[in-house]
């Protein structure tokens, strides 16, 4: 394994996959409530939501750590 991303609890997680746990642990209206973005307050989709993550580095950045605080 690449010595850099031993330490990594996030290689190889898939963003969809952050998105699919968080959702299915704190639904869209407490996700909302978490990390205040719009794709999660105005009707949220994964597939909305995702276009808005890949696109907005610290959005992704706070889905990223509410995962690592969840898991």
């Amino acid at each position: 394994m690449d010595q850099q991303q031993k330490n990594n609890p996030l290689h190889g997680v898939k963003l969809v996959d952050m998105l699919n746990f968080l959702v299915e642990k704190y639904g869209w209206d407490e996700l909302g409530k978490r990390i205040n973005i719009r794709c999660f307050t105005h009707d949220p989709s994964v597939k909305s939501s995702l276009k808005f993550l890949r696109k907005t580095p610290w959005a992704r950045e706070k889905v990223e750590q509410l995962y690592l605080k969840s898991i």
